[in-house]
């Protein structure tokens, strides 16, 4: 599997790709069965596995559980270096590049390197873009960092195309987790425009609409998060109504087996 030799093609080929984030802090295992049940049912072609914080340590007992019931790529988001586990198949290597904070700029990626290297996981160097989603979020509090205004067009453009130019292989626009405003569709489109690689976009989306509105923007990929912690019958919104990525039936039929066994 490669990961992002696959968003890259998914990219190429206009085809949108949606990431279900789960927070290992939130999720019990005993409820995971019955929630990747309904990922695999659902338009889901990637999980994500983090949160702001772990202090019980449960992210890698909760991504072997995961692995047990999809063959969907299960890559961490790390929100700490003492989130990276080598049960997962990637790992989005974060640097909080709207932030000024060097612990989330560069310490925490010292931390977890050796870590990194002594895995299989495959890395992906990601620029992560704080934005104002309309409330105080758990990164902002963790990192000590503020979100860029929404109103910020400049400045957004200008990270994200320093992110591209030091050598970060995706752009993530993020709102915040529980963000009551979520990345307005003129900076997705804004910064999709003048990229040239992949955009995620993540943060206060809470139905299908304004996941729509989102792609429509320019999104390569939307995550959400938040809106299955709430309510459940979201999923009833996401109904795989037709394949979303190269890769999805056969990621599917793979799991079908699996669950056979």
């Amino acid at each position: 599997m490669n990961i992002y030799q696959e968003i890259i093609a998914a990219k190429q080929s206009r085809q949108k790709l949606f990431a279900i984030l789960i927070d290992p802090e939130k999720m019990p295992l005993t409820k995971v069965f019955d929630f990747i049940k309904l990922v695999n049912q659902s338009i889901a072609t990637h999980i994500f596995v983090g949160g702001s914080t772990d202090k019980d340590k449960k992210i890698a007992p909760l991504v072997t559980e995961i692995k047990k019931y999809t063959t969907l790529p299960v890559i961490l988001f790390p929100g700490h270096s003492n989130q990276v586990t080598p049960e997962a198949d990637g790992v989005l290597f974060l640097s909080l590049i709207s932030g000024r904070n060097p612990e989330y700029l560069i310490e925490q990626q010292i931390d977890s390197a050796l870590a990194i290297q002594r895995s299989n996981l495959e890395v992906i160097p990601t620029g992560y873009i704080l934005l104002d989603g309309g409330k105080e979020t758990s990164v902002q509090k963790v990192s000590q960092t503020n979100p860029i205004s929404q109103t910020s067009y400049e400045l957004i453009l200008r990270t994200a195309l320093a992110g591209q130019f030091s050598g970060k292989q995706l752009i993530y626009l993020e709102a915040g987790s529980g963000a009551t405003e979520a990345v307005r569709p003129d900076i997705i489109s804004l910064v999709s425009k003048n990229i040239n690689i992949p955009l995620i976009v993540g943060g206060g989306i809470q139905n299908r609409q304004q996941l729509d509105i989102a792609y429509n923007a320019g999104a390569n990929m939307v995550v959400i998060g938040t809106a299955f912690e709430k309510d459940l019958t979201f999923f009833n919104e996401l109904k795989q109504l037709s394949t979303t990525s190269i890769y999805r039936q056969d990621r599917l039929e793979m799991t079908s087996k699996k669950l056979e066994r």
